[in-house]
């Protein structure tokens, strides 16, 4: 039981500084302010949950790919590396800012895309399209598909996505999972209900270097555990 009380804090407290004024949480933030909260909010939780369960699953058998010893010692190399990384961003100038500006050309060159391409759908007749689509269609709408798609494919990759596999590869999974997907849930909602206005407010420096600090706290952690 202590173990899964373990992965889930480091999780969840890993997730809130890594998500928080992330690309995805101004994506979020900027969606909401565009369609419905809903469909944007399940879109990009959809995403947030399937990534987070699928990067847990990949540090979880990592161990079984190689030696749990050096799985322990990736993992260690990983926190730190993240750390620094983390320092690093928090002492550059170029901060919120330019990430926002950055999500918002990308969403606004999608926006046209998508009016241009509504303009030639327009003879279709759209209550007689709602009537013939069922329940599971109109829950999967462009839009839950567009703020699942652009939430998961910016997370690929990401700090936040490689951090939860090193962390599942040496804490219990199940607890990285569900403390990874409390985090998500209140970051998203936060950028969802919060709207631009909380994104351009957080403080960028003061997440990434809180965020770098925990990273090497875990590291350090890390590395004691090997050392007993």
């Amino acid at each position: 039981m202590s173990s899964v009380v373990q992965g889930f804090s480091k999780s969840l407290a890993m997730t809130i500084l890594s998500e928080i004024g992330d690309k995805t949480f101004f994506a979020a933030a900027i969606l909401a302010m565009r369609h419905p909260r809903r469909l944007v909010l399940s879109g990009c939780l959809a995403a947030l949950i399937v990534m987070t369960i699928f990067s847990a699953i990949v540090g979880w058998a990592a161990p079984n790919l190689i030696s749990r010893k050096w799985a322990h010692h990736v993992t260690t190399i990983l926190f730190f590396g993240f750390g620094l990384w983390s320092l690093r961003d928090g002492f550059q100038e170029s901060g919120d800012s330019e990430e926002l500006a950055e999500v918002e050309a990308k969403l606004d060159a999608d926006l046209k895309a998508d009016k241009k391409a509504a303009k030639t759908n327009r003879k279709v007749d759209d209550d007689k399209k709602k009537q013939q689509q069922s329940l599971l269609l109109q829950f999967f709408s462009p839009i839950f598909l567009k703020a699942f798609s652009i939430t998961f494919f910016g997370e690929w990759g990401d700090k936040s996505q490689l951090a939860t596999i090193g962390l599942a590869a040496d804490e219990n999974p199940f607890g990285v999972v569900l403390g990874g997907i409390v985090g998500q849930a209140l970051c998203t909602t936060a950028a969802v209900f919060g709207g631009k206005s909380l994104a351009s407010q957080i403080s960028e420096k003061f997440v990434a270097l809180s965020g770098g600090i925990l990273f090497i706290i875990f590291g350090i952690q890390s590395f004691l555990s090997t050392v007993d």
